[in-house]
């Protein structure tokens, strides 16, 4: 899965871009931008791949990105199907912090805002939004300038005061990179997505680096905070934690398909990772 920089910049004259996207299916593409991203899912079912998480979504998620954060939202199969009529539907705010001015966030009045945005680094994802929240952000694509400007403040200030949340990926993923360094954790995390159910190793990273192995695994723990194999397995776990909640696959299946190469190390992950194992998950879920 390669990494994609995509232009989310807004137009002449405008701070910040609102818009009501309607599609057959998302943009396929696992991208960043230095802007915060705030999606509403309107319409459309899928998984959802932010920082090194991986989750199902749906119709009502509320979702805030932080700035050069990768994602994407990959629609389920059924919607890249030729005679499919379903469609995808969100609205999504593309801001840069400073979009009101550089100090503004600073302020006393403002400060749980820009903690809100601190946040983000890891994504969130609102739990229990209120149709007041919600409905305020399918107005905002219609809103002119001022009022847009205000009603976006607004759904701001009602996210940063909303306690029920979940941070969405490690903190670890979103460390700041030296000079160079961003290039190449880019390519490292595109090449693991890509290739996370497969039998890779740290050694075939290092490689697609350059790297020696050894310098390799010190520099991903530097920067993940973590192992390269903790990692992986945690990439895996979400990834069958998602094809659980399908409820198309045996526990068996789902082991091997998200990378594992045996059922007993498989359940051990699981467990560890959930508090509980596969078919508990599953009974959790779908009761």
């Amino acid at each position: 899965m390669k990494l994609h920089l995509l232009n989310r910049r807004s137009a002449h004259n405008h701070s910040f871009k609102v818009t009501h996207n309607r599609y057959p299916n998302f943009l396929r593409i696992w991208h960043h931008h230095p802007e915060l991203e705030l999606v509403l899912v309107s319409k459309s079912t899928g998984t959802r791949f932010i920082g090194d998480s991986i989750e199902k979504f749906g119709p009502g998620e509320v979702v805030l990105i932080g700035k050069d954060l990768p994602h994407m939202w990959l629609n389920d199969d059924i919607y890249f199907q030729g005679k499919s009529d379903l469609t995808a539907e969100a609205v999504a705010a593309h801001f840069k912090e400073d979009f009101l001015g550089s100090q503004i966030f600073m302020v006393p009045e403002m400060k749980h805002i820009g903690a809100l945005f601190e946040r983000a680094s890891q994504g969130i994802k609102f739990e229990s939004v209120t149709p007041t929240i919600i409905e305020r952000i399918h107005r905002l694509p219609v809103l002119e300038n001022f009022e847009k400007a205000i009603g976006l403040l607004e759904i701001l200030h009602l996210l940063a005061m909303h306690r029920e949340y979940k941070l969405l990926c490690s903190k670890g993923f979103t460390n700041s990179l030296g000079e160079g360094e961003d290039i190449n954790m880019d390519k490292a995390n595109a090449y693991i997505f890509k290739n996370f159910n497969t039998p890779i190793g740290s050694k075939d990273v290092a490689t697609v680096l350059n790297m020696n192995p050894s310098a390799f695994s010190r520099y991903f723990k530097r920067i993940h905070r973590k192992t390269f194999t903790k990692y992986i397995n945690e990439i895996r776990i979400g990834y069958a934690c998602k094809l659980l909640m399908e409820e198309k696959n045996t526990v068996t299946a789902v082991c091997y398909e998200s990378g594992f190469n045996n059922i007993s190390n498989f359940n051990r992950q699981f467990k560890q990772l959930t508090g509980m194992s596969p078919s508990e998950y599953v009974k959790y879920h779908t009761d």
